[in-house]
């Protein structure tokens, strides 16, 4: 799989990841809950590592701590999680505390700020955390087309390890001025909402991949949009979530085989509308 570095640390992280919210946040011992055990066994067969979760995605985490577990696999898992919907340290800390519990370990590989909420405090704790290594990268993220700027102002300041953004064929806006600003400060990317929230799945329904879809290894749209969100040299990592194995297994194929060219990117964007 295509493994991308983070520039702080000159560490790689494949480039296929997984998202939790709305997958995850399930019933324990369900049906869904049985598929995650699958979804996630392919995941880190496949040789992926990072999953990006957060404690106010209802329970989350508390779904996703007791399957790391059982299976074995939180050594091989890179954690990205966050500190979110808190206003001041004391609040940071303690939600910090009850997301080790949850996800049932002493540290994370990645804290991030969530959509920029009482940032100072909360980065500010973030890299109290790193240094007690509790936690290995610091980050800070949002969802929003009309946050950009204000992330990119806050990134350009703290100079995270990590920036998290919205990003698809159709949601380009990152490219504008974060893309770029990441690869001057040596910030790594996560991608999210890389389906915009599964609307490209309605535009794209009645149109057939194109022609050189085959030359880049792409067998489904799913694979088309995530390795168009690969092909910008800034991007490390996409996070589409899932909670159906066959789903997970078709995006971990994104991961694999050329990027898109300038000229395939444009002709999708064309294409998709």
């Amino acid at each position: 799989m295509l493994k991308r570095t983070i520039p702080s640390s000159g560490e790689s992280v494949p480039a296929i990841g997984m998202g939790t919210s709305g997958s995850f946040e399930i019933t324990q011992g369900s049906p869904e809950y049985t598929a995650l055990k699958e979804v996630l066994k392919r995941f880190f067969d496949a040789g992926a590592t990072l999953i990006d979760t957060a404690p106010t995605y209802s329970n989350a985490e508390d779904i996703l701590g007791p399957l790391l577990a059982d299976a074995k696999l939180r050594p091989k898992a890179f954690i990205a999680t966050k500190l979110s919907g808190v206003v001041g340290r004391d609040k940071g800390l303690a939600q910090f505390q009850k997301t080790l519990k949850s996800l049932r370990t002493d540290k994370v590989e990645l804290l991030q700020v969530h959509n920029l909420g009482d940032w100072k405090t909360q980065l500010a704790l973030a890299r109290e955390l790193k240094e007690q290594g509790k936690v290995k990268y610091t980050g800070i993220t949002h969802y929003l087309d009309t946050a950009h700027d204000q992330l990119a102002d806050v990134v350009q300041e703290t100079k995270p390890d990590f920036l998290q953004i919205n990003y698809s064929v159709t949601n380009r806006g990152a490219e504008e001025r974060l893309f770029p600003m990441a690869r001057d400060l040596g910030v790594a990317v996560l991608a999210n909402r890389n389906f915009n929230d599964g609307k490209l799945f309605n535009q794209v329904r009645d149109k057939q991949l194109p022609g050189w879809a085959g030359e880049v290894g792409v067998t489904s749209w799913a694979q088309m949009f995530l390795k168009f969100c690969l092909s910008h040299e800034a991007v490390t990592a996409v996070i589409p979530a899932t909670g159906k194995p066959d789903r997970q297994s078709d995006n971990l194929k994104a991961g694999y085989g050329p990027l898109l060219s300038a000229a395939q990117k444009k002709e999708l964007i064309q294409l998709v509308g």
